[in-house]
């Protein structure tokens, strides 16, 4: 019996991606040379941010999407961190806030004027200091209005209350570096990764760790909830250092239920989830192609679609949300890659091929809104509520009408769950203790060429003053 390949009907089967054309790319922008593995740009309906390279400090652009193009070098800028930003992210309710975290401990909240910046902009509406140590990730609740999460280099991850501009909860399960971090649908679980090879899936308002996964023969790098799927999917490294992907039960982490290996290649991957097609995608850090897949709810559970391809590599790529979209040209996905070589931000479209110009209600359900479902009390209390679902058919309306308002507060000692985050700090790491030992030897260096400099001068001084008694006086 001849053998014949198994066919499989998929409405997606032809998606193809289309990248933008040279003059609806954003040209010219000194994207960052920081090794962090974080996608450095952030983009909602309205604004592209990217982090930069600059001196003496952190900052990011905040570009209008209509503004494309070449964009001027003194090009205004968000520029009050004392660090290096490490991770930018866009309010999902309110689309001119924007929080952003630095290498000099702190967490800010951006406030973007109507049309973007015309100046330089160096003061945050909010700060936020509870970590001891460099932030480097931060995360919006996705039902919730103003619950931030951030995760440092403490290995500590904090929640925000930004009604009150104070951390509520800590989370303190992690022995090292916090890698990455993901919410379910209704924000009710928080999935991590962490650089002690360890996947948890944690219970966000209590801080308790419902499962956890020993990961040694796949160390996980990044972790995505597959929408309302139940199911977990991981990015990471084989025993044999090769790049591989696994899928979990999210509640049960004990094995995997599938992994499968991509490539050799040594780059980072970075997973997109998109819950209204229930297609995956996977960027390689240092790639020039994404590859994209279908996720089934039944055994072989991932079933390969397509690749698209391009020689230019990404440092990171920022994604567009689902109100954002061309509709019209059946676009159900879109990257902004950030090409570093050549200073370029580019537009990339994943489309379904349809000859019918009509609105194609099967790949565009219902999808989440820009109205949040609760408010931070009632969160905390702990109430959980599916997202509130809008309709693509008659077009995106920007109808909300929330307003970001910052608490007025004092500095004062952070103290959650019975500890002054800003007192307890946790023990360093050999190569921190290393950076610091070298900082001090060079301050004391300075310091000695300093006295050294003193002590000549007051010689100076002494002798002179020497000479000057022995100067006969005239009579």
């Amino acid at each position: 019996m001849s053998w014949r390949p198994q066919y499989r009907s998929s409405k997606f089967r032809n998606v193809y991606g289309k990248a933008a054309s040279r003059e609806h790319c954003f040209d010219g922008i000194p994207i960052t040379k920081n090794v962090h593995d974080n996608h450095f740009c952030a983009v909602n309906a309205r604004f592209l941010a990217i982090v930069t390279e600059s001196a003496g400090g952190g900052s990011f652009l905040v570009i209008p999407l209509e503004q494309t193009g070449r964009i001027e070098p003194n090009y205004p800028k968000v520029c009050g961190h004392q660090g290096n930003v490490l991770d930018i992210k866009w309010n999902p309710f309110i689309e001119n806030i924007i929080a952003s975290c630095s290498e000099d401990t702190s967490v800010r909240i951006w406030e973007i004027p109507e049309g973007g910046l015309k100046r330089n902009m160096t003061e945050a509406v909010l700060e936020l200091y509870g970590h001891s140590r460099r932030v480097g990730i931060v995360e919006w609740h996705p039902t919730t209005n103003n619950i931030l999460l951030s995760a440092g280099y403490d290995y500590k991850v904090l929640i925000w209350n930004l009604d009150i501009g104070e951390p509520v909860k800590m989370i303190d399960c992690h022995t090292d570096v916090i890698l990455c971090m993901s919410f379910n649908t209704d924000g009710s679980l928080l999935a991590t990764t962490c650089k002690d090879k360890k996947l948890r899936v944690v219970e966000p308002r209590s801080g308790r760790v419902l499962q956890e996964a020993s990961c040694k023969n796949h160390r996980v790098n990044r972790v995505v909830f597959l929408g309302s799927t139940k199911r977990l999917l991981t990015t990471g490294v084989s025993r044999w250092n090769t790049r591989q992907i696994a899928l979990w039960d999210q509640e049960d982490l004990s094995m995997p239920l599938i992994e499968e290996e991509i490539d050799g290649l040594s780059g980072l991957l970075f997973p997109f989830y998109d819950a209204d097609t229930h297609m995956l995608y996977l960027a390689g850090k240092g790639d020039g192609n994404i590859r994209y897949y279908e996720i089934g709810s039944e055994k072989p559970y991932l079933s390969y679609l397509m690749e698209f391809r391009s020689p230019a590599p990404q440092k990171g790529l920022g994604v567009m949300p689902k109100h954002g979209l061309d509709v019209s040209a059946c676009e159900v996905f879109r990257f902004y890659k950030l090409i570093t070589l050549k200073g370029l931000i580019e537009p990339i479209s994943m489309i379904v091929p349809r000859r019918s110009e009509t609105y194609q209600e099967d790949i565009y359900p219902m999808t989440p809104g820009t109205e949040p479902a609760l408010t931070p009390d009632e969160w905390l209390s702990g109430v959980n509520r599916d997202p509130i679902l809008m309709s693509l058919k008659e077009g995106y309306k920007r109808n909300s009408k929330i307003v970001f308002k910052a608490p007025v507060r004092e500095k004062k000692s952070v103290v959650v769950n019975g500890i002054d985050l800003l007192e307890n700090v946790p023990p360093r790491t050999e190569n921190e203790l290393l950076r610091m030992f070298f900082r001090q030897q060079d301050e004391i260096r300075r310091l000695k060429d300093e006295l050294s400099q003193k002590d000549i001068r007051i010689r100076q001084l002494q002798l002179e003053l020497k000479n000057f008694r022995n100067i006969p006086k005239n009579n």
